[in-house]
């Protein structure tokens, strides 16, 4: 079924849009929440006089995705993450880990539109990551990803429980000992 959007559609299209949907999908979702009309001569008429105005918001879109594209591809995203001694990273570097370290910048954009070269970055390095922002315009920031730095912690070794033989041998060797020492003690008055 054929259908013209009224709205911006989350994955599917954008006001203005001509669609071919499924019938349930257009009934049961779309035309009950007025995210779409059907596609006849009448709300093809009406589309073409609000042709003007959807461009305009397009227009607007778009501009705000260039300036979003300047603002991106100015920084360099370094971050900070416990690897081994060969660099290798003990967990990964995802489009999510990305986004959020964007969030902690102010940069609000969804996990999907983060395009992670080969997925995950498992190693330190330097990378490119892409960004797909409005229609065609994408930015392209560079991560590093660098070794956490271990700070030198004192070692505290872990006693294994004592069993009762070697407690007891050991009480046994404190005993001798004192003894030991109280005989050289009396023997040097």
């Amino acid at each position: 079924m054929k259908v013209i959007l009224s709205v911006d559609v989350k994955h599917l299209g954008e006001e203005g849009d001509v669609k071919d949907v499924a019938n349930g999908y257009a009934r049961n979702y779309l035309f009950p929440r007025n995210l779409a009309v059907p596609h006849n001569d009448v709300t093809v008429a009406y589309f073409e006089g609000k042709k003007s105005e959807i461009e305009a918001r397009k227009q607007e879109k778009r501009s705000s995705a260039a300036s979003l594209k300047e603002k991106l591809e100015a920084i360099s995203l370094t971050l900070i993450m416990p690897a081994g001694a060969n660099g290798k990273l003990y967990g990964a570097v995802t489009n999510q880990t990305i986004v959020d370290e964007l969030a902690k910048l102010g940069f609000e954009i969804e996990r999907k539109r983060v395009e992670v070269p080969g997925l995950t970055f498992k190693s330190v390095g330097k990378y490119q990551v892409i960004i797909h922002l409005y229609e065609t315009a994408i930015a392209t920031i560079a991560v590093i990803v660098e070794a956490q730095k271990e700070e030198s912690k004192p070692s505290v070794k872990a006693e294994r429980p004592r069993r009762r033989h070697e407690e007891e041998s050991r009480q046994v060797e404190a005993a001798a000992s004192e003894q030991a020492e109280e005989g050289a003690v009396e023997g040097a008055e």
